[in-house]
């Protein structure tokens, strides 16, 4: 079963999510470029019902990142 924060990833990517893992970053995945990331920003927001402030965004450099911060928001994941 594959998790919710990894389908938002997979769909804005355009990926299959079997494809991602914790370790996922733009770093590693050409896919996920500067657009992208305003498009996943947007996309975890919507999701999530979460407001992420510039130091939030900036720390999500992999999708480990991503799910830490969303947990510290409170966030269902």
């Amino acid at each position: 079963m594959v998790d919710q924060l990894i389908e938002v990833f997979a769909n804005v990517l355009g990926v299959e999510p079997e494809s991602l893992s914790e370790e996922t970053s733009p770093a590693n995945t050409p896919c996920w470029d500067s657009v992208a990331n305003i498009m996943l920003v947007t996309e975890i927001e919507a999701t999530f019902a979460v407001e992420l402030n510039t130091a939030e965004i900036e720390s999500m450099t992999s999708i480990g990142r991503a799910r830490s911060v969303l947990r510290q928001l409170g966030a269902s994941l």
